[in-house]
């Protein structure tokens, strides 16, 4: 009889608890949606509740304060990236580099494209300086940085990559990759460029590749 009384009370719990995952996931995306398009001074924790269709005080119930949202919002964006990122690259053998960036470039376009608010968010940030751009470096794109420009480096010395400063080309990649499809509402009208089809993603990828990685993969033989 315990048991029974238990398991019932539990029951409700339970379904507070999940309730509250749907609210939080609500709420992300719709700060996402939100802090992409307007910036974090330029949205308000209203406009967030309204698009989430929640009751406003339930930000404050789920995340201290707009600057915490921000941050949850924006790690997730950054999370849901680097699972993707890490799961295409592990299929592919440390000794193949061109594939590796193969790999890479196509991972970013495609999420790019699933999750514009990647590179939005960034552009947003990188207007002024503010303690969010510094925690965006520090816990994201610096280390992003870091792992890419090592591998730029590396095939700079076997040939597959051009001779010049390696910060540069992997930045000039990054922009030719997810800032165009920031954009890409904005090119569909200028040069009939649309970057929601997946035949016009496979063509930006391969010229990618072609500029930036002319180089063919050495011999292991």
């Amino acid at each position: 009889m315990e048991a029974q009384t238990a398991d019932v009370a539990r029951k409700p719990a339970r379904k507070q608890q999940q309730r509250s995952i749907v609210t939080q996931q609500k709420l992300l995306d719709a700060a996402i949606e939100a802090f992409s398009e307007n910036g974090f001074k330029g949205t308000s924790t209203r406009d967030i509740a309204e698009r989430a269709g929640v009751h406003h005080p339930l930000i404050t119930y789920h995340f201290k304060n707009k600057e915490q949202l921000w941050r949850e919002a924006t790690d997730r964006i950054f999370r849901e990236f680097n699972v993707s990122l890490v799961k295409a690259m592990d299929e592919i053998p440390d000794i193949d580099p061109k594939a590796k960036a193969e790999t890479f470039v196509g991972t970013y376009l495609h999420y790019s494209r699933s999750q514009p608010a990647l590179h939005r968010i960034i552009l947003q940030e990188a207007n002024c300086p503010s303690e969010r751009l510094d925690w965006l470096v520090e816990h994201h794109l610096r280390p992003l940085y870091d792992e890419v420009h090592t591998a730029i480096a590396g095939m700079q010395q076997i040939g597959i990559v051009p001779a010049g400063s390696p910060a540069l080309l992997f930045n000039m990649i990054r922009v030719c990759a997810g800032g165009l499809v920031a954009l890409k509402l904005e090119l569909k009208q200028t040069s009939d460029i649309d970057l929601d089809s997946d035949e016009q993603i496979a063509e930006l990828a391969d010229l990618i590749i072609r500029v930036f990685f002319p180089g063919e993969q050495p011999s292991l033989g």
